[in-house]
């Protein structure tokens, strides 16, 4: 099983295992609620991106940019609504806290108030994967062309580390086993375009 084979290999390799503190288990339990967060964040964004009216202009963009509906539902992509406290709301309903929102990136905190509110407003919502698939934050495409900034991505957080993550990879690491080679390309968009194409 798991645990014989993975003693097994450390004794192999000269490991030693080491059984997980009360303090590690502690810290996991805390990050698989924020990986269920960010997922119910997700499905919330796409619903919004498929149905709701307020979210015309980013379906019109997809289209411009010639994504087609499979590519849209693989990549998850989503429709953050002009609002200060969409997102916020809805997590509330799934038992979510402002600390926990504002901990994966999700809220702002208005330092003169220490009110919270939406860091996503008004967008077309990209989620951003780790190497195993769960999604660890956002990028955010402005739908208003004279909008700065153009993309708004979530802040460094305990699950999200920019300078550790390339997009797209949970998707293309079995191709790049195969093929032997990786593609690299600039921007969320033309990761989408390329794994359409």
């Amino acid at each position: 099983d798991f645990v014989e084979t993975l003693k097994a290999l450390a004794a192999q390799a000269g490991v030693q295992l080491r059984p997980r503190t009360p303090q590690q288990a502690q810290r996991q339990e805390a990050y698989a609620r924020l990986y269920e967060l960010l997922n119910a964040a997700t499905m919330y964004y796409m619903h919004l991106l498929q149905r709701g009216p307020s979210a015309e202009a980013a379906r019109d963009y997809l289209a411009e940019r010639g994504l087609l509906p499979h590519t849209i539902e693989q990549f998850q992509l989503g429709y953050a609504p002009d609002e200060w406290d969409g997102i916020r709301r809805y997590l509330h309903g799934k038992g979510y806290t402002d600390e926990e929102m504002a901990t994966v990136g999700l809220l702002v905190e208005k330092e003169e108030t220490g009110r919270s509110y939406d860091r996503f407003r008004g967008r077309l919502m990209i989620p951003i994967r780790n190497v195993s698939g769960q999604v660890v934050g956002f990028g955010a495409r402005t739908l208003i062309p004279q909008e700065v900034p153009k993309y708004l991505n979530s802040p460094q957080t305990e699950l999200f580390d920019k300078s550790a993550l390339l997009y797209g990879l949970d998707m293309s690491k079995k191709g790049i086993r195969e093929a032997g080679q990786a593609v690299i390309v600039e921007g969320y968009m033309d990761v989408m375009q390329g794994h359409q194409a």
